[in-house]
This record gives C-alpha cells, structure tokens and sequence, in this order.
C-alpha cells in the first residue's frame, strides 16, 4: 500500500526569560541602526536561562507534543533529532551520545530507532521529510521530530564586533530560543496528510551564511551577508514552489496559508511581492509570527504552526505551505493539508 502520512501533534517550549531588541540596541550605541526592530519586525526573544539549553529545550517540546497526541512515548518507532545547537549542561557542543538517543531516555521511547541530522535552519523541515521517507515505505507508522535551539548566545559575540550597519554580524541579533516537536503518524487518509516535500540545495551560495563555534569563548558566531542571501533565496525559491505546485496541479492561490522562515519582517514582505509579481497571485495568509519570539532557526515553522493552532486560525481542510531558507543555500517545500489537529488546540480547560 502506498501509504501517506500527517502531523499528528505538535510541541514547543519557549523559555520563560525575554531579551528586547532595545536592550540589544542599548549595548551597541550606534545611531544608523536604531530603526533595526522595525526593520525586521522583531521586538523581543525568548533567551535561555543559566539551567536552561538545547537539550532541556528539546525534551520539554517533545514532552509538551506528547500531551497532545493519542500516542504514548512507548509507541513511537523513531526519533530524529534535528538541532543545530546540541549544547547540555553549558556550551559545548555534545556530539556522542546523540541527542536523539537522549531524548529518547528521557520521554521514555523505549523501542524508538534514533538518529540525529543537521542541516541548518531547514532541519526540522528535513527530518519531516526523511520521516515521511521512512512511513510511505511502510517501515515505522510514527516518528518524533524534535529541536532544541539554543542559539542567543551568537549575540553576545556579535555585540563585540557589530561596529556598523553594514556589519556581517547583524543578523545574529535577530535570533531567539525555542524547542519545537512534531509526531508524524501513518494515515491511509487520501484527503489529508502531507501532499508533497522537497529540498534542494545551492552550494554557490554556501558562503553567503556560515556559523561555527567560537574557538576562545564558549558558544558560537555566524556571520551573514543579508542582503546577497535573501536574493538569492527568493530568485532560486520561485522555480522551487511553481515546481512542487505543478506537481499537485495547485495555483499559488489556492494555498491558504504560507508560513516562510522568520528571518525578518521585511525580508518576508520583499519576498511575498516577488511572489505575487511572478506567479500573479498569492496565497490566502503568510504567516509573520517573530514579532515575540525572533528567528528562532530550526524551529520556526513548527513554532509558527503551534501559535496559530493556538489562536484557532486554520479550519481543517486548509492547504498549508512551509517553505524553508537555510544556509547551503538550501530551499525546502512542504505542502499538506490540515486535519483534525485543529480542534486539539486553543481550549480552554
């Protein structure tokens, strides 16, 4: 049988603790950036406490997504951890065991296969596609895709070195922290699940955004040339979303919701009139969710979803776009359809 699969729960945790972008912009005491919140429409973000980090992050989202499925931990068949930061108790990086392998211990997983993937902020995106892999072939029914990020200390290695607007630095202070999880579950439901997801990946623009751990502090530092990536994104993601549309015989318009990665406000409005100025239309409702929360890398969409889950925004036969930008360069496309996940969130109890 061939079968399809959907996103059966979903999980976030945001940490409890809020670093304002004024308080950035107060620590850097230059003028010709004092507009940068409403810019990037990014006026806050959740920052990890001292006993907070990746890991802790991770297990609580997976816990929370636990809450909200008909699954039990036991029943689940895979985990895939898919964080850029794997940072537990402080900040190195912990690289064996897996993630995914702890994870697994601490939700109580007991007969779930685990492995970790990365790939920048497409990863949970990536891990839905590998899962969707694993169940069309009829090897596991359901599979935890799960992230913790960690990723506010690229500030503080930023605010030492941003010197000018131009700097390449500037986008680390766009960042939050976030773990974000999702249950994908077999269904031989034809009118729902996921319809279609891809990825590809540009290597000539892999220059355009790259981050690595600091090699005399802890933590890490990324440093991105904005302005080239963002067009490079958007030029290179049109032949991507027209393809995985023809695919399934869908107009941009018939998309009710599109949720792109939350780098800015005003990348994702620049982004939103290119589409509208190629296809000749454009979808129902494009999510811009960062306002509180920041880019909070891997997680985002997930974070996106779970806010208007919340907020009873999406009815059930909703046709729902994920589209994902992350360093490689790499563009990713999701499209799938809502379900009855709608009415297990936003109640009051």
């Amino acid at each position: 049988m061939n079968w399809k699969c959907q996103i059966e729960s979903i999980g976030v945790k945001l940490p409890s603790k809020i670093l304002t972008t004024n308080e950035l912009l107060e620590k850097l005491k230059i003028p010709c950036i004092r507009k940068f919140g409403l810019l990037t429409g990014i006026f806050e973000r959740k920052v990890c406490s001292p006993d907070e980090d990746s890991f802790s992050l991770a297990v609580d989202a997976a816990k929370d997504c636990l809450s909200f499925s008909k699954y039990r931990a036991e029943e689940l068949d895979m985990i895939i951890n898919c964080s850029i930061t794997k940072y537990k108790n402080g900040l190195s990086h912990l690289y064996e065991p897996t993630f995914s392998a702890l994870i697994k211990n601490s939700v109580g997983a007991t007969k779930a296969i685990t492995f970790d993937i990365s790939n920048a902020c497409a990863g949970m995106l990536t891990g839905v596609y590998l899962a969707e892999k694993f169940i069309r072939q009829g090897i596991i029914k359901t599979c935890l895709v799960v992230s913790g990020e960690y990723i506010s200390n690229i500030c503080d290695h930023a605010l030492k070195n941003i010197r000018t607007s131009l700097s390449a630095e500037l986008s680390s202070l766009t960042v939050g922290d976030c773990g974000a999880a999702a249950i994908i579950e077999r269904t031989a439901d034809e009118k729902n699940g996921l319809i279609i997801s891809g990825f590809t990946t540009l290597s000539r623009y892999s220059n355009l955004c790259t981050g690595r751990q600091n090699r005399r502090t802890p933590g890490g530092k990324m440093k991105t040339k904005s302005k080239k990536i963002h067009e490079a994104a958007i030029s290179e993601s049109v032949p991507i979303i027209k393809q995985a549309l023809d695919l399934n015989q869908l107009s941009f318009h018939d998309i009710d919701w599109l949720i792109p990665h939350q780098t800015s406000r005003s990348s994702i409005i620049s982004g939103a009139n290119h589409y509208l100025e190629y296809f000749g239309e454009k979808p129902g409702q494009i999510a811009v969710t960062l306002k509180d929360t920041g880019n909070t890398a891997s997680t985002t969409h997930f974070l996106a979803l779970y806010k208007y889950l919340n907020e009873k925004r999406f009815n059930e036969d909703d046709k729902v776009m994920l589209l994902c930008f992350a360093s490689g360069l790499i563009i990713g496309v999701i499209i799938f359809k809502m379900n009855k996940i709608v009415h297990m969130y936003g109640n009051s109890n």
